[in-house]
């Protein structure tokens, strides 16, 4: 009974930005929990390595996400694949800015926000009525810390995973009657290549870090995976439009 309270089988999610880092995390705990997935990025080969090392319950389609129009073709895509439809969508993809915020330029800060907040929406859209009429159904956001305390240099970034929180709570209260659960995850510091490419040649912002980190130490793509499993899972079937930290405490850190 426990382990079906965790349990995916016969879900079917939809992850953009699976192919690395994050989305893999949370596509690898998915496949382990038992749901069927399909990989959404820009990047063939990268997506044909993830689904190859993910096995036969996973598959991929490449789109850019902020194609906007062609959101309703994704889900048509997603669910001709294999039997069944999406039931499960994660809103992880997304792009980084660093830059101080008095040379950012508006192009710039526009296509941070297109990317991580109209695109979603787009695929929030396209999803919604399939998981309304079935009276099933998960979406689930990666967030950030960015979400939930200041940081410098990435203004646009903050402001579109700041977006996030109010869409998860909006829409977790326009939903609920209809059995479609909104949540999302404010990730800490995960090990990936993003990491390490952003602490490159830098260890005094890796102390840094981890000195707020109560758990002094990095967190691991399956965190996050765990997470999202639980969170789309019969075991958080009375949660909606949460905000989870899996950060090591950071956000509570000093």
């Amino acid at each position: 009974m426990q382990s079906m309270n965790f349990s995916l089988q016969d879900e079917k999610a939809l992850i953009t930005g699976g192919g690395t880092g994050l989305g893999l995390g949370i596509a690898r705990a998915f496949v382990d929990a038992g749901a069927q997935v399909v990989l959404v990025g820009r990047r063939e080969n990268e997506l044909r390595s993830a689904t190859e090392s993910l096995g036969t319950a996973a598959a991929y389609v490449v789109h850019d996400i902020t194609r906007l129009d062609n959101a309703d073709q994704l889900i048509k895509r997603a669910e001709s694949i294999s039997p069944g439809p999406v039931s499960i969508l994660v809103n992880n993809a997304g792009i980084h800015l660093k830059k101080p915020a008095h040379e950012t330029n508006p192009h710039e800060f526009n296509n941070v926000l297109q990317t991580h907040v109209v695109a979603a929406h787009a695929l929030v859209a396209a999803v919604l009525p399939g998981m309304i009429e079935r009276k099933h159904g998960s979406i689930l956001f990666t967030a950030s810390m960015a979400s939930l305390f200041g940081l410098p240099l990435v203004v646009a970034y903050s402001a579109a995973k700041s977006a996030y929180l109010g869409m998860v709570r909006s829409l977790a209260s326009e939903l609920g009657s209809s059995n479609v659960r909104v949540n999302a995850i404010a990730p800490g510091w995960i090990e990936s290549a993003m990491l390490a490419k952003a602490l490159a040649g830098d260890p005094k912002r890796a102390e840094k870090i981890l000195a707020r980190t109560p758990m002094n130490r990095f967190g691991d793509p399956s965190d996050i995976g765990a997470a999202a499993v639980y969170l789309c899972s019969p075991a958080a079937k009375f949660v909606t439009g949460i905000i989870l930290p899996v950060d090591g405490g950071a956000s509570i850190g000093f």
